[in-house]
């Protein structure tokens, strides 16, 4: 049977070729320190919890629920906008609940894409960001993921050799997989640059509550005076409050585009279980102390990876925000590319890291490491690599240089 049309759209899933080697090294026993898949391994806040368990049962809420969300927890995300970063929301017009921010993603792409639409999205960047337009039918052209000033350059680039014109462009920051964070002065300038080209912006901002500075928070695009004339941005409970399971995350902005969203998803879901919006709402609305316990268990977490991986030989810069380090593969692994050397860090070292080619051709030179073990975990990790490195003169003897992915 040939494969189908979209199908034949995506490439190979790179993650599934190291999970399948740290399956097999589990399964003969060993212990696999893994900071490969952003899985948050805290816990939900027990007062979450508790009005999950106090809603689920009940007739009234086992029932279908609402495509684009209940009143109560749109209203919920609304406020939350408005006292994190000053942004008013009308919660019937402006606010759709989705299935996470991944879903919310591909979603949108299919409202807004038609065939050979060209789509600008980073490189490296999470792969929803590419895959959702591709599915769609769309076509991706890569631009730079770090927010400097060669990225509007970039952009007038992208824009003039561009045929049909482009008619979006994502962003994420703090970034997946980089760690990289944007400035309201740069939402301002890429604002501006989106009107002039008449360019929806949709930004993912799922990390926004995951930084480390106290001084700096991470701003909304939306935040930017005219910005919702053309934005959408995607938000997720998964990071924030440690509920990525529960598939709970939020577009808000543009009427226009959110009502595009929610047409679409009208036909192809009836939304979250009722409880988990009843208790997503409970979140949003509810103290934020569980925030800030999450933001210091993953300062100390990169703390203790920064410093454990230097000491073993693997030195790189603390990451601002995220639970993300985007580290460079070290200069006599390079050759290998990023997929071989996280094999080999699997089968040498017992740690898994998710490679850099899985984010883009631009990301083959590094490798993503998650902070979702505890401290004493990552410090384990460290010291298997630190033996290996100091061996690998001695075991990659039997090691085929392989080309780069390409």
């Amino acid at each position: 049977m040939a494969d189908f049309h979209r199908i034949k759209r995506l490439p190979p899933y790179v993650f599934e070729q190291v999970n399948k080697i740290k399956a097999a090294e589990r399964a003969k026993g060993v212990d696999i320190v893994d900071l490969g898949m952003g899985n948050p391994d805290l816990p939900a806040p027990k007062h979450v919890i508790e009005k999950l368990v106090e809603t689920a049962g009940k007739p009234r809420t086992d029932r279908y629920s609402a495509s684009k969300g209940i009143g109560g927890l749109r209203r919920a995300q609304a406020n939350y906008y408005e006292r994190r970063f000053g942004v008013k929301l009308n919660p019937d017009t402006q606010v759709v609940a989705t299935l996470g921010s991944k879903e919310g993603f591909a979603n949108m792409a299919q409202a807004i894409t038609g065939p050979g639409d060209v789509v600008l999205v980073p490189n490296p960047s999470y792969p929803i960001h590419a895959f959702g337009f591709l599915m769609a039918g769309g076509v991706i052209r890569s631009v730079p993921a770090e927010p400097t000033p060669a990225f509007f350059p970039a952009l007038e680039r992208a824009m003039i050799h561009s045929v049909p014109k482009p008619i979006a462009l994502v962003t994420c920051y703090p970034a997946n997989p980089t760690a990289y964070t944007a400035s309201l002065d740069f939402y301002r300038d890429l604002v501006a640059f989106a009107k002039k080209h008449e360019l929806i912006l949709l930004s993912d901002l799922a990390y926004a509550e995951v930084y480390f500075d106290e001084n700096d928070p991470p701003p909304s695009m939306l935040q930017v005076p005219g910005a919702m004339d053309v934005t959408v941005e995607f938000t997720s409970m998964s990071k924030t409050f440690s509920m990525a399971g529960w598939r709970m995350g939020f577009a808000v902005g543009n009427e226009r585009l959110l009502a595009a969203l929610a047409r679409v998803k009208s036909y192809l879901d009836y939304g979250a279980y009722t409880p988990i919006q009843v208790a997503a709402a409970a979140a949003l609305n509810g103290p934020d102390d569980c925030i800030r316990e999450m933001r210091e268990i993953y300062r100390k977490r990169r703390d203790a990876l920064v410093e454990s991986f230097g000491k073993a030989g693997w030195e790189f810069p603390a990451p601002a925000a995220s639970m993300f380090a985007w580290v460079p593969i070290p200069e006599k692994f390079r050759h290998l590319g990023s997929l071989e050397f996280s094999k080999l860090l699997i089968e040498k070292a017992e740690v898994a890291v998710a490679p850099g080619i899985g984010f883009g051709e631009h990301g083959d030179d590094f490798v993503r490491i998650a902070i979702v073990e505890n401290e004493q975990r990552i410090r384990q990790a460290a010291r298997n690599i630190g033996r290996f490195l100091k061996g690998a003169d001695h075991t990659l003897h039997n090691v085929i240089q392989m080309p780069k992915a390409g």
